[in-house]
């Protein structure tokens, strides 16, 4: 379980987090929203023990300002929005780090850890991959790679920033269908920041909409995905659709169909005529 009670932080004399507070059960997934600046990056970076920050974080009841930078990687996997990746590393071995934390600092790596390893490359589309280095793969593989080596490290706890971002539509899905199968295998807490809002709704058991360093609204995406509060937060104009799997957040031209002139942000939260958002879910943010 991950509790984020009352965090703030502060980068280059300016505060980037203010109060946020936010839980994640064990085999639960809370999606992180919103707009680019508002935070979520710095939030997650906080949780895995890569920035300074005030208030509390625990991880598995324990306070993470207290643990070993070792123990905390055994605990915590994170895979960030811009890794750095040897460029002559070679796939299979740049996962294979991933283990890293469960050695003693000069021990050698185990039968048992090739072959966590093994399954992970086999389960990411990897294993034709892993004598290639990493400066002669694709984007889309290299972001596989760090999903991979995160994994391999059997953390109870997942943090991933933007894990789509560089992947095309079907290596999209496979990560996070594979990513919410581990968490279910695993029972693991998932903290995840998406700026894809239909991808959000459909992985994520709640979201916590950012804005400014602040959560601005939190719930079930049902309930915070709105018309209005996607106007008042991402300036954003959206029609909301149920589909099979959840919320459907799809975009619209943010203009009047008479007059064809931009529209206000308050405007674009009535412009969407027969937008079937789902009931009861009301228009603001809370």
């Amino acid at each position: 379980m991950i509790e984020i009670d009352d965090v703030s932080v502060d980068l280059g004399g300016a505060r980037v987090i203010d109060g946020v507070s936010a839980e994640v059960s064990d085999a639960g997934v809370v999606g992180l929203v919103g707009p680019n600046g508002a935070g979520k990056t710095t939030l997650l970076r906080a949780v895995a023990g890569l920035v300074a920050y005030h208030g509390t974080i625990r991880v598995a009841g324990t306070p993470a300002s207290a643990t070993h930078r070792r123990t905390t990687a055994r605990l915590v996997a994170y895979v960030p929005q811009r890794p750095v990746l040897p460029p002559a590393m070679l796939v299979g071995d740049y996962v294979l780090l991933g283990r890293s934390p469960h050695h003693s600092y000069f021990g050698a790596d185990t039968r048992h850890d090739r072959r966590v390893v093994a399954e992970v490359l086999d389960r990411l589309d990897l294993a034709p991959l892993a004598r290639r280095p990493l400066g002669q793969v694709s984007g889309g593989e290299a972001q596989r790679a760090v999903l991979g080596r995160a994994l391999a490290q059997q953390a109870p706890v997942l943090l991933m920033d933007e894990p789509t971002a560089s992947l095309d539509l079907g290596h999209g899905q496979l990560v996070l269908e594979l990513a919410d199968e581990l968490r279910r295998e695993r029972s693991l807490s998932v903290l995840c920041a998406l700026h894809d809002l239909t991808l959000a709704a459909q992985y994520a058991d709640r979201l916590i909409v950012m804005s400014g360093g602040r959560v601005v609204a939190r719930g079930k995406p049902a309930e915070v995905l709105t018309v209005a509060s996607l106007a008042s937060v991402f300036e954003a104009s959206v029609e909301i659709f149920t589909g099979r799997d959840g919320v459907v957040v799809a975009p619209v031209r943010p203009r009047s169909p008479r007059e064809g002139s931009p529209l206000t942000a308050a405007q674009r939260a009535g412009a969407c005529v027969g937008v079937r958002s789902p009931a009861g879910t009301g228009g603001g943010v809370r």
